[in-house]
């Protein structure tokens, strides 16, 4: 299953409803990594804990180059695009390759869940945000700005899990995140959207 987020909504490519999906391809390294997240994930720890697990997993995996196949790298001019490399049966998490042409960036965004991000190929900038309390209501400010490059690692967990994500570099970038969630049922990671106010 292919996603991708022209002007900020979401929409699915999906198969037609005449035949069943079918299970995306991977990899035999990412079939494993899977196996060592699910290992993690059914210890049902901290949504923190569980974010540190298994970014101390992806690290390793990150720039292999039997990681993705080749259709799982391929981007779209008009905006990132994800690719599903897994989602669990049971809802419990879901993994995807984004893949970022020059330029391309999210919203300012945060997350349905505990969620881990890792460079696989490229460079990500990412402006993280905190929400600070104001007169009349919250406001986003700005609190680190990040390069994150090849086998750089995040996680987070909310509270405290806005951001903002593009590719810097000058060639494709991609990422693989991996979700306490399925991504496939909920349609997307991400659970608001956050707009700057003017003033």
């Amino acid at each position: 299953m292919t996603t991708t987020f022209p002007d900020r909504s979401a929409t699915t490519t999906t198969a037609s409803s005449a035949a069943p999906a079918a299970a995306p391809r991977t990899t035999a390294r990412m079939s494993a990594l899977v196996e060592e997240i699910r290992a993690v994930v059914d210890r049902g720890l901290a949504p923190g804990l569980t974010a540190e697990r298994v970014g101390e997993l992806l690290a390793p995996h990150l720039g292999a180059e039997d990681l993705l196949t080749p259709e799982q790298q391929e981007g779209d001019a008009s905006c990132y695009r994800q690719h599903v490399l897994h989602a669990e049966r049971d809802g419990s998490f879901s993994v995807v390759a984004l893949v970022w042409l020059p330029g391309q960036e999210t919203c300012i965004h945060d997350h349905v869940s505990w969620c881990v991000a890792g460079v696989h190929q490229g460079e990500e900038s990412e402006v993280r945000y905190a929400l600070a309390p104001g007169s009349d209501r919250a406001r986003l400010r700005a609190v680190a700005e990040v390069v994150n490059g090849l086998g750089d690692v995040a996680g987070f967990a909310p509270p405290g899990d806005i951001h903002k994500v593009r590719n810097s570099c000058g060639t494709t970038a991609i990422s693989i995140h991996v979700y306490g969630a399925d991504v496939t049922r909920l349609g997307s990671s991400i659970r608001r959207i956050y707009l700057l106010s003017e003033d």
